[in-house]
């Protein structure tokens, strides 16, 4: 089951990744993560207020745990990770095309795979091992695609970005896996919908503190803001591919190494998007990159068995 919803969970992240793109083409960053934060914080409040009023039993898929401190400053902590995330994949996606940025992405689950060795103790097997050696190979087979559009991986700036984004993203998915885990199994044992109700709303609050502080004052010299209805879905598509990501991690038997590696299947999706309603180039090139992504991820799938 927490394998079915993790490939409907890729799907949906694909989607997300196309309109994040259409959205921030020619648009103020900031303004539109705000949005985002906004959006998503509208769409779990109610399932907040319904679940403390007794409107949702406690058996529910949709109710929300309420804590004290003891459990937000956990929550508060995966806010700041997801956030500092975001705002680099934000600013790296908006300058770079999404045939680049998408299989760089899908090199996440690498990331993980270290860091379960680090935090878990876990050991590489044959297969995770050529995972990692083929998502390496990939990396670099594609820094030599992204210097035929101008694109040096050593000096630009926005794949850095794109790297810490995935940095980030992947301790973050680490964490989730504590947070999801049960005090038995060494986690916190919180609610997967408090985690991500509480953690959007956090964020949105962030949000409101840098846009006042660094966007506003700056605005009329950077790039201006305009509205795209391209904006909500970003929100809608990333709450229901995370409801599904949480809801998988929370079943017994799941394992944070491989749900990942299934995200980054939404790579798919996004590279097909860029290719057909953003015309990027080198497509022949870049699909033998994605093509080595996709096998590293097989390797570290059959590795993981």
């Amino acid at each position: 089951m927490w394998l079915l919803l993790a490939f409907a969970s890729a799907c949906l992240l694909g989607f997300y990744d196309v309109f994040k793109k259409k959205s921030l083409k020619g648009n103020a960053v900031i303004p539109v993560l705000l949005l985002n934060t906004l959006f998503s914080s509208l769409i779990f409040l109610p399932f907040i207020i319904l679940s403390a009023s007794g409107h949702i039993s406690d058996d529910s898929l949709f109710h929300t745990q309420t804590y004290g401190w003891d459990g937000h400053k956990y929550i508060l902590l995966k806010s700041v990770i997801v956030l500092s995330s975001w705002l680099f994949g934000y600013f790296g996606i908006k300058h770079l095309p999404l045939t680049i940025v998408g299989p760089i992405n899908a090199t996440r689950p690498v990331m993980v795979l270290v860091g379960a060795l680090t935090f878990f103790g876990e050991h590489l097997s044959l297969f995770q091992w050529l995972g990692v050696i083929t998502a390496i190979v990939s990396l670099y087979l594609l820094s030599r695609t992204g210097k035929k559009e101008g694109i040096d991986f050593k000096h630009n700036k926005w794949i850095v970005f794109v790297l810490l984004a995935n940095i980030l993203g992947a301790l973050s998915g680490l964490y989730d896996k504590y947070l999801m885990a049960s005090p038995e199994n060494g986690g916190v044992g919180l609610d997967k919908m408090a985690v991500q109700s509480w953690y959007n709303i956090y964020q949105f609050f962030m949000m409101g503190a840098m846009l006042l502080m660094l966007w506003m004052p700056t605005r009329k010299r950077t790039t201006p803001f305009h509205w795209e209805w391209s904006i909500i879905l970003i929100s809608v598509f990333l709450s229901a591919a995370d409801f599904l990501y949480f809801y998988s991690l929370s079943l017994d038997g799941a394992m944070i190494s491989i749900v990942s590696m299934i995200r980054r299947g939404s790579v798919i999706v996004s590279f097909l998007f860029g290719a057909m309603m953003f015309q990027e180039k080198n497509l022949r090139a870049k699909a033998i990159d994605l093509a080595l992504v996709l096998l590293s991820m097989v390797f570290l799938f059959l590795g993981s068995r």
